[in-house]
């Protein structure tokens, strides 16, 4: 918890002094008011006062009644500003540290586990927080103040009274350290309870498909049984703690109120009025300690949520830029190295990538071509550094890109996935989703892509609604909508990861001599499956398990590399492979 601290800025830090001096008001007005019990009563006993003598008294009672409702209202107000702009800045740092994730980390925590801890998480220490600022403060005080003005009273009755309030704190170090456990249990199942209905909303037309319903069914009910079992052992064991509130509570009162009239009718060393106060105090004693058994319940799960914050939070990155960076000049387009390259990812036995040698020169499109599983992906993620490969280096116009600043690497290439994602807006918005991008530029992007069709036959054109994924068109659109993204910034390098896969024969052939003919010196790097799209490359690696086993045209390949001439001929008749 104490590691948040230094999430608060200097306002939260004056609030919460303020937040004090209207703890100690409130503390001062509960315990005095106590204290006047005992007065009004004397005078109510006494012959000789009179009734303007008792009403005084009240009408100071009550004064204090309001005081320390107000103090309590103020603490309230406080608690919860301070609460909601911790939450804020925790959510955001999430946020951000995400956002600066690799896949390597990204991997590690899942989609799933960083949604919880982003939204779950930090809504389990903002409950906390508010219950810690409105509690921890004000319970200790009442305690420590209420103790001083009893022990002067009757030490008997204090250390009867100190007797049950050390039974009820070992039942509430019992519980907590029971459920405590089972908190981190809870924030593990509600990370796979998101897992699993993500992947069945991500897959439900597969589902459909198969009539797989009932096998999702019943993945989803093994968590959520988990989960319900767990929370029920939870509330069982925090439903113990109630009666034992009671419990004590009337233990006190009838310990007080039984030892404290033999001592009235024996010693004659309390009077009536002394033993009420007495028991007033006593009970601002208990409700102080119960006071503090409400964190009992946020405690255990915030400590949870409070590390699988942190985790997130002080998770090294893998991808990090040098504290002096050698910016990247190019005159004309973008020169492309890779020298020696190897990749392994995090935990793998051996490496995806092995001695990965070749060069793309401004205006060249190299295309990549290989097997399922051989690293054409990976090979095209080293060049935007989202990894960083093991061995060898590669380099844009003679700089390695791990010397290099990420944003101004970023902003030289216009990236296309395998999967075509779109996110919630239009599709202007879309398209101009890498910066300022003027309305003209958008346009003439979508027409390069071959977008511009099925965009002026929507409704609203540029400014019609596409869903969150781009759910709400085909797997073409998606695509030529991402490669009218990347055209729009002006990229000097263009990377398209198997990004023609969903397009026809004629438009994949349109869109590349579009691409040919107006991207100028831009650097192309091309993955594709298909030899049509790639055969006119200037030069086309082919890849096998890792390894570039070929290098060259479509034609010299043809001749001189047997898993080029078999994946083409898997496609192409040798009459149309001109063999």
């Amino acid at each position: 918890m104490f590691k948040l601290l230094k999430k608060l800025k200097t306002v939260d830090w004056l609030l919460l002094g303020v937040l004090v001096v209207f703890v100690f008001g409130q503390v001062y007005f509960d315990v005095e008011l106590a204290t006047y019990t005992q007065n009004v009563m004397e005078e109510m006993t006494d012959v000789n006062s009179t009734t303007g003598s008792i009403l005084a008294i009240g009408g100071i009672m009550l004064l204090f009644a309001l005081g320390s409702m107000l103090c309590t209202i103020v603490v309230g107000m406080i608690a919860s500003l301070v609460s909601s702009r911790l939450s804020f800045s925790l959510r955001h740092d999430l946020f951000k540290k995400v956002q600066s994730f690799s896949p390597a980390e990204t991997d590690k925590f899942s989609t799933a586990g960083l949604i919880t801890r982003t939204t779950n998480d930090v809504q389990q220490v903002q409950m906390a927080t508010l219950m810690f600022l409105r509690v921890a403060v004000s319970a200790p005080v009442t305690a420590v103040w209420a103790i001083l003005r009893i022990k002067n009273t009757s030490g008997a009755l204090t250390m009867a009274t100190a007797a049950w309030v050390i039974a009820l704190v070992a039942v509430f170090g019992v519980v907590f350290g029971i459920v405590t456990p089972r908190f981190k249990s809870v924030q593990r199942l509600n990370d796979r309870l998101n897992g699993v209905t993500r992947e069945n909303l991500t897959g439900l037309r597969v589902v459909r498909a198969y009539n797989a319903e009932k096998f999702q069914e019943g993945k989803f009910s093994e968590v959520n049984d988990k989960l319900t079992d767990t929370h029920i052992f939870i509330t069982r064991m925090l439903a113990f703690v109630s009666p034992c509130i009671m419990l004590v509570m009337n233990g006190i009162i009838l310990t007080v109120y039984w030892y404290g009239a033999s001592l009235i009718n024996e010693t004659k060393l309390l009077t009536y009025p002394q033993l009420v106060s007495f028991a007033n105090l006593a009970m601002q004693v208990l409700s102080a300690f119960m006071m503090l058994s409400m964190l009992i319940v946020f405690t255990p799960r915030a400590s949870v949520s409070i590390s699988r914050i942190l985790e997130v939070l002080e998770t090294p990155l893998s991808v990090v830029d040098k504290e002096q960076k050698t910016p990247i000049t190019c005159e004309k387009g973008a020169l492309i190295e890779f020298e020696g390259v190897s990749f392994k990812y995090p935990g793998a036995e051996g490496n995806v990538l092995e001695d990965i040698t070749f060069t793309a020169k401004p205006g060249q499109t190299v295309a990549v071509i290989g097997s399922t599983g051989s690293g054409k992906t990976t090979l095209v993620n080293l060049i935007p550094r989202l990894f960083d490969c093991t061995e060898g280096s590669v380099k844009i116009c003679g700089v390695d890109v791990r010397d290099t600043d990420q944003k101004q690497l970023r902003s030289m290439i216009g990236f296309v996935p395998q999967r075509g994602l779109l996110f919630s807006g239009t599709v202007a918005e879309n398209i101009a989703f890498g910066g300022e991008i003027t309305e003209e530029k958008i346009v003439e992007a979508a027409r390069v892509a071959c977008a511009d069709g099925f965009i002026s036959e929507k409704e609203e054109g540029y400014g019609s609604n596409i869903s969150q994924g781009g759910k709400n068109v085909s797997g073409g659109q998606r695509q030529r909508l991402s490669i009218a993204r990347a055209v729009a910034v002006e990229p000097k390098i263009f990377v398209f990861d198997d990004s023609f896969s969903a397009l026809d024969y004629k438009t994949d052939r349109t869109v590349r001599s579009n691409l040919s003919r107006l991207t100028g010196d831009a650097t192309k790097i091309i993955v594709a499956q298909r030899i049509g799209t790639i055969k006119d490359a200037d030069n086309i690696l082919v890849l096998d398990k890792g390894r570039i086993v070929g290098q060259g045209t479509h034609g010299e390949l043809l001749q001189s590399c047997e898993t080029y001439r078999q994946i083409a001929l898997s496609q192409l008749s040798r009459e149309e492979l001109g063999l």
